[in-house]
């Protein structure tokens, strides 16, 4: 990553977190520290814990390049003091910061990373501890009776403006996800979360209510397998995450293991386009959610976008027509909205569903070829 205005040590620093981090973090903001010199030599990380973000700022100093740079944490964390000495147990006179930064050596662009992951580390803890120190009986049983998962990260949210909660961030899935699809270069480990949200009560209930539930996945999961298309299982009277969990994660190997299958018929089906639309122009290899072919009507000619959904066949694709010869007032090429539902049956086979495609289009392409000729102003974004 160039990015113009930023001491070169500093750069180094910053490229070197961005690329090598096991989760993804961003920078949302730079800016500079002194009026003399435009160099932007602090900024602002968006750092993942919890299914959430931390803000922190990172503040060099342009002027004494050889220092450590400064964080300061979020507005809410102000018990949060990892600089400060601690002693080294009970019983102990001798103190030691939690973290020291008096072998920083800004020469070694690996640093700033390393202590982004300490602090990321420390902060967790202080996260537990927090959350630990909660006065509610049924809270104290769901940490003892799940800790011994890999992974969890908890916090406890305060704000005068609502109740305060204690939100926890379960890891699922004993199985390595990336390996379902080594075909697909996948930059970091792909992983499913269950958000579960506990409103802490202030006056005593009898009555348990459930607690919120959402499943979270990285980013990238979203190509093989959509968590919105989940039902999540009920939530019983008195059930701890303990009973929750395995139904839950039986549930999603399933479904994970059904996704990966129909990779295949979604291929199939890709397959099966080229012998009445001719080779495709484009298409996804890995998988297989979009392909492009080229269709003429006379000497109308357009492209047609298939964009296949994840529960394909159950599912039909979404088709988006694409003129190669009508262009908009800006020089972009007319395309029609996706076209609304038409017959499909996910029994067909796939030579079936590519042939009753061609026939909507015959139809449709008359239709298209008169939206093409008329006006179209720009899209607004």
């Amino acid at each position: 990553m160039a990015i113009e205005g930023i001491p070169p040590t500093i750069a180094a620093h910053l490229n070197y977190l961005l690329s090598r981090s096991p989760f993804p973090i961003r920078v949302e903001h730079m800016w500079s520290g002194s009026k003399s010199t435009p160099c932007r030599d602090r900024f602002t990380l968006s750092i993942p814990f919890c299914l959430d973000h931390l803000k922190w700022d990172i503040i060099y100093n342009v002027h004494s390049p050889l220092t450590a740079p400064d964080v300061v944490f979020g507005p809410h964390d102000e018990g949060f003091l990892p600089f400060l000495f601690s002693s080294q147990g009970e019983g102990d006179a001798s103190f030691t910061p939690k973290v020291n930064l008096s072998d920083w050596s800004y020469k070694d662009p690996s640093r700033l990373l390393s202590l982004i992951l300490h602090l990321r580390d420390l902060y967790s803890a202080y996260q537990r501890k927090r959350v630990g120190e909660v006065d509610d009986d049924r809270l104290k049983f769901e940490i003892n009776t799940i800790l011994w998962r890999e992974g969890i990260e908890m916090s406890l949210s305060s704000s005068t403006e609502k109740t305060e909660e204690v939100k926890f961030s379960v890891p699922l899935l004993d199985m390595d996800i990336n390996k379902l699809v080594p075909a697909y270069p996948w930059r970091r480990q792909q992983k499913i979360y269950l958000q579960v949200i506990y409103p802490i009560r202030k006056v005593y209930s009898s009555a348990s209510s459930a607690p919120r539930l959402k499943l979270v996945s990285t980013p990238e999961m979203r190509s093989l397998f959509s968590v919105e298309d989940v039902k999540l299982p009920s939530w019983s009277d008195r059930m701890c995450m303990a009973e929750y969990l395995p139904s839950l994660e039986e549930t999603l190997q399933m479904q994970i293991v059904e996704a990966v299958t129909l990779i295949g018929a979604r291929r199939r089906f890709i397959e099966a386009l080229a012998p009445i639309f001719g080779r495709p122009l484009e298409a996804d290899p890995v998988f297989c959610r979009r392909a492009t072919v080229l269709v003429a009507n006379g000497i109308f000619t357009f492209l047609v976008h298939f964009l296949i959904p994840s529960q394909f066949p159950k599912q039909q694709p979404t088709l988006i027509l694409q003129s190669s010869q009508h262009f908009n007032s800006q020089g972009v090429p007319v395309r029609s909205g996706p076209l609304p539902e038409y017959p499909w049956s996910p029994r067909w086979d796939s030579s079936q569903m590519a042939e009753r495609i061609f026939d909507l289009l015959v139809d449709e392409s008359l239709n298209f070829k008169k939206y093409c000729s008329e006006p179209h102003p720009p899209r607004q974004l």
